[in-house]
C-alpha cells in the first residue's frame, strides 16, 4: 500500500511540476508553486490543480466554454445601433482606448450620462429607484448575495415588479454567495424570478474551476440604465455589522450607449451559465440614446480571455501618466510588471498616491500588501491608511482626466483568475469630483511615513515576507 502511493505521489507531483516549469505565468508564482508541490505532499499538488493552472496557456485545462466564449465575442460585440468614438484629442487616450479595444473588444462610446456613487445608502437608493421604475427586464448580477434589509427590500420590489409583468433575472457566484440560504433562493424563484450561479460548484468540474469565480458586479434595468463597481449586496455597506466597520466603495451608474456593452457582458454570462440565448434577441438592445458627454468604454477580462485585460489597463494607465495617479483598492498585491511600472512613475517626478484599508478581511491579504510598501515608498509612493471603516473601492484615475471604476482589484486574483469588469470614464468633470474625494478621504487617513515604516518589529517583517512568498498563490 505505502509503495503504491509513493509511485502515485512521484507521479502526480512530476504531472504538476512540468505543469508549472511548462506553462508557469511567472518565475515567482511557479517558484511558489514548486515549494508548494515538493513540500506538501499530494496536498501541494491538489492545492495547485485548484488554484495554480494556468488555463490561458495548458489547453487541456481551458474551461470548458472558453472556445463558445470567443465564438461568441466575434458574433455579438459589435453595436447595432451607435458608432464608437474615435476623435481623440489626446494622444494618451487614444492609446489607452485602443489598447482596451484590442485586448477586450469592447469599444468607447461618447453620449453617456454617468453618475458616481460613493457610499451603500445613495448607491442602493439609486439601484432600487431604477428597479422600481423598470418597464420590461431586470438583469442582477453580484458576486455576493447576502440576507439582510437590502435582500429583503429587494424581493419586495421584485414581488411587485413581477405582478406588473416585468422579466427578472438574477446571477450569483457559488463561492462569493454561499452563505445565501437555499431557502431565500427558494422565495425567489417561487414568484418567477429566473435565477442562476455564473460559476456552479458541479461534481466533476469542481477541481478545474473552483478557483475561477465571477467578480462581476452588474444591474441592467430595461437596457437602458446600467449598474457596476465595486459594491455587493450585503448589508456591510449600509451598517457595520463588524469590527471593519461600515464598508465604503464607489459605483457608477450610466445611462447612454455604453450600457449596451455592460449588458453584453451580462448577457455573455447568462448564456453560459443558463445554455438560454434568449438575451441575444433584439428586444434585450433596444436603441440607445444621448444622455449625456462622457465617453466610456468598458473593460472586461476573465481566465477565458486572451490577455491579462485588467492588469494591461492599471499599467497602462500608469505609464500614461504625466502629472499624478490615484490608487484606491482593498488588495494591492501588484504583480511585479504593475510593482516596477508605478516605481518607475514615482522616480520619474509622477505623483503616486494609494489608498488602502487599514483592516482586511483577510490576515494573509494584509501582510502580503504591507510587504510592498517599503520598496514603493523608497521609489517615492505616498500611501495612506484609511481607518475606521473598510475600504473596498477599486478606483484609478491619472492627471484629471481618465477615470477607471469597477470590480478589479490589483492582485493576481483579478488579474489571472477571475472574471472582472471595469468601466473606464474619460471625463475630466468627473475624474475631477472622484479626486476631490479622494483627496478628502486621504486627509482623512493617515499617511505612513518612510522612516517609520522601516522600524516596524521584526516579526511583522517576517509575516510580511511569508505573506508575500503566498502572494502568487493568492
Amino acid at each position: 500500500m505505502i509503495s503504491i502511493l509513493i509511485i502515485l505521489y512521484i507521479i502526480t507531483s512530476g504531472l504538476a511540476f512540468l505543469g508549472v516549469i511548462f506553462y508557469g505565468a511567472r518565475p515567482s508564482r511557479s517558484l511558489s508553486w514548486l515549494f508548494t508541490i515538493i513540500f506538501m505532499p499530494f496536498i501541494g499538488v491538489i492545492f495547485y490543480l485548484l488554484f495554480g493552472i494556468n488555463r490561458r496557456k495548458i489547453k487541456f485545462f481551458k474551461l470548458k466554454q472558453t472556445y463558445k466564449r470567443r465564438l461568441y465575442d466575434s458574433q455579438h460585440h459589435k453595436s447595432n445601433n451607435h458608432r464608437p468614438f474615435e476623435k481623440f484629442v489626446s494622444n494618451k487616450k487614444d492609446k489607452l482606448a485602443t489598447l482596451l479595444s484590442n485586448n477586450n473588444k469592447y469599444l468607447p462610446y461618447d453620449g453617456n450620462h454617468v453618475e458616481v456613487l460613493q457610499d451603500g445608502t445613495s448607491t442602493f437608493s439609486s439601484i432600487f429607484k431604477a428597479i422600481k421604475n423598470a418597464k420590461n427586464f431586470i438583469h442582477i448580477q453580484y458576486y455576493i448575495l447576502e440576507e439582510g434589509e437590502l435582500m429583503d427590500e429587494l424581493f419586495s420590489l421584485f414581488k411587485e415588479k413581477i405582478e406588473q409583468g416585468v422579466e427578472i433575472r438574477m446571477m450569483y457566484d457559488a463561492i462569493g454567495s454561499f452563505d445565501w440560504k437555499r431557502k431565500s433562493i427558494k422565495r425567489f424563484k417561487s414568484i418567477g424570478i429566473t435565477i442562476c450561479t455564473s460559476m456552479p460548484m458541479r461534481f466533476g468540474s469542481f477541481i478545474f474551476s473552483f478557483n475561477y469565480r465571477n467578480h462581476r458586479k452588474i444591474v441592467i434595468i430595461d437596457g437602458v440604465i446600467g449598474f457596476t463597481g465595486g459594491f455587493n449586496l450585503t448589508d456591510k455597506y449600509i451598517k457595520s455589522i463588524s469590527k471593519m466597520g461600515i464598508w465604503e466603495d464607489t459605483h457608477l451608474k450610466i445611462e447612454g450607449p455604453s450600457v449596451e456593452s455592460l449588458h453584453k457582458v451580462f448577457i455573455k454570462d447568462y448564456y453560459f451559465a443558463s445554455k438560454e440565448d434568449i438575451l441575444l434577441d433584439s428586444k434585450y438592445l433596444p436603441k440607445q440614446e444621448i444622455h449625456g458627454d462622457s465617453i466610456v468604454q468598458i473593460v472586461a477580462s476573465g481566465p477565458d480571455s486572451d490577455y491579462a485585460a485588467i492588469m494591461q489597463q492599471y499599467i497602462m494607465l500608469i505609464n500614461l501618466a504625466h502629472d499624478f495617479i490615484c490608487i484606491a483598492n482593498p488588495y494591492f498585491i501588484p504583480s511585479s510588471q504593475v510593482l516596477t511600472a508605478l516605481k518607475i512613475a514615482a522616480l520619474s517626478g509622477v505623483r503616486v498616491q494609494i489608498l488602502l484599508p487599514e483592516q482586511s478581511d483577510s490576515v494573509t491579504a494584509r501582510y502580503s500588501m504591507r510587504s510592498y510598501f517599503e520598496e514603493i515608498m523608497q521609489a517615492g509612493v505616498q500611501i495612506y491608511l484609511k481607518k475606521d471603516n473598510f475600504l473596498h473601492s477599486k478606483l484609478v484615475f491619472i492627471d484629471g482626466e481618465i477615470l477607471s471604476v469597477g470590480s478589479g482589484n490589483f492582485d493576481n486574483r483579478s488579474f489571472d483568475h477571475n472574471f472582472e469588469t471595469n468601466a473606464l470614464i474619460y471625463d475630466s468633470n468627473l475624474a475631477r469630483e472622484v479626486h476631490q474625494v479622494f483627496t478628502d478621504d486621504c486627509e482623512a487617513s493617515v499617511r505612513l511615513e518612510f522612516d517609520q515604516f522601516i522600524k516596524r518589529p521584526v516579526q511583522d517583517k517576517f509575516f510580511e515576507r511569508i505573506a508575500r512568498f503566498l502572494s502568487p498563490l493568492l
